[in-house]
């Protein structure tokens, strides 16, 4: 990939004026030969296997970011779902290779691990239900671990006994870390339709179909996007649609650049560039001052929807013209704690929930690290997560919910984790009860696509 002066220098505009980073780069390593029935000698085999693999990962990404003049915020690994691996489908035995596997990463220098994972769209085995049962523990015993579960599959349905079990663990997430804001949830997502590439926390998982090792990367820049609208002025909704298409076309060439550079000094193919507008708490990096440039009074308004939506298909059409690479989610995330404009949106009441639901009809995700009262009992956790599940399974769309019942606080407070997570204002979540609904469990089935052979 060869690149002009004109694309050198409008690179480190980006970079140095429009808060561009690569968000992420990850490295997905498959632990399945590492199983065995030993929990602790499991958590050595796959100790020994993500050090010898991923250890030169992180200098080498300082080296390349560091000649070319680009930040890389965040270096993560990504591994085999952890329910796959053969052990003592026991709770103890997932929280032991839990802590063998943050302690690679942290010795490593990685900032995140994702692939505490469990499958079960269509029903669980005795080790996925060990796992989830054990995600309290983990989450609340180890600093880099990040957790998930795809629950729903639109080929299968949603498996609603999941869901309860799901919203169990929350709950107790949120209690075990309830001295630092109920963190613990924060690093934990629901998913329906989880794909095996996404280089992004929670929900990164090393795919069974994916290479032995593969390096991805992510890349955001709602900072590059925003100000090329600002720059465009007047014009009409196709001409903006290119100008997004363009943005995010450069925020692509250069994640891929830097994806495909360090994946060869690493010796492993390179699997996808994930083009994600994913926002921060700083100032000038929010995916809501995106659609207040698009021409909305407040993130939340009337026209949101139809805003996001243009903005998202644009992201990815941009992505498409400038690698052939692109994959993981790709769009664009509405976390609330990570987007000060959001925040804002949320705060003075333009910005509810279900506005919010309306919206993941069409971004890349869904319902992002959304506090909620402490006090929310877990068959209205169990139906929050179903109604934003169900979307994605009608849509066939990965759907994600990441929740966090804040421990002790009240709607309209405020819950703060610090660095890149920030802070959430704790929304208000209708509390009519639909226990009897979700207490039926069984397997939602799947929606029907056709009625002809």
């Amino acid at each position: 990939m060869s690149y002009t002066r004109r694309e050198i220098l409008e690179t480190l505009r980006m970079t140095e004026l429009e808060h561009f980073d690569v968000r992420t780069v990850t490295m997905g390593i498959n632990l399945l030969d590492c199983g065995h029935e030993d929990p602790k000698e499991a958590g050595r085999r796959i100790y020994e296997k993500m050090t010898r693999l991923a250890s030169n990962l992180p200098g080498i990404v300082e080296e390349t970011a560091d000649a070319l003049g680009i930040r890389v915020a965040n270096k993560r690994l990504s591994i085999t779902p952890l329910a796959l691996i053969s052990t003592r489908a026991a709770p103890e035995s997932y929280v032991a290779i839990a802590l063998a596997v943050d302690r690679a990463a942290g010795e490593m220098g990685f900032d995140f691990v994702g692939g505490y994972t469990a499958l079960v769209h269509a029903g669980a085995t005795k080790a996925d239900e060990a796992l989830i049962a054990s995600i309290p523990e983990a989450l609340g015993t180890t600093k880099r671990l990040c957790s998930s579960v795809n629950v729903g599959e639109s080929r299968t349905g949603l498996n609603m006994d999941a869901v309860a079990k799901i919203s169990r663990a929350i709950k107790e997430t949120a209690y075990r870390t309830r001295e630092e804001g109920s963190i613990g949830c924060a690093k934990f997502v629901v998913f329906a339709n989880a794909v095996e590439d996404n280089p992004f926390m929670a929900g990164a998982f090393h795919g069974i179909g994916l290479p032995e090792a593969v390096v991805h990367s992510g890349v955001s820049g709602p900072g590059v996007v925003c100000q090329a609208i600002r720059r465009a002025g007047r014009c009409d909704l196709r001409e903006l649609a290119d100008v997004i298409k363009r943005a995010a076309f450069k925020i692509t060439r250069v994640g891929e650049l830097i994806g495909r550079q360090v994946a060869d000094k690493m010796g492993v193919p390179f699997g996808v560039v994930d083009i994600s507008l994913a926002p921060t708490p700083e100032l000038g990096d929010s995916v809501g001052e995106v659609l207040e440039a698009m021409g909305l009074e407040r993130t939340g308004a009337c026209g949101t929807t139809a805003a996001l939506a243009m903005l998202t298909d644009a992201v990815k059409k941009g992505g498409v013209m400038a690698t052939s690479a692109v994959g993981g989610l790709s769009g664009a995330f509405i976390p609330i704690s990570e987007d000060a404009v959001m925040i804002k949106a949320v705060k003075e009441g333009a910005l509810t929930l279900e506005k919010l639901e309306a919206m993941t009809s069409v971004c890349s995700v869904g319902l992002d690290m959304v506090a909620v009262p402490g006090d929310t009992p877990e068959s209205i956790i169990s139906g929050f997560i179903a109604d934003e599940l169900s979307i994605g399974i009608i849509n066939h769309k990965t759907t994600a919910v990441r929740v966090i019942p804040a421990y002790g606080k009240k709607a309209g407070e405020v819950v703060s984790f610090g660095g890149l997570l920030g802070e959430a204002p704790v929304m208000e979540l209708r509390t009519l009860s639909c226990e009897q609904f979700v207490g039926r469990g069984g397997q939602m089935p799947a929606p029907i696509t056709s009625l002809r052979n």
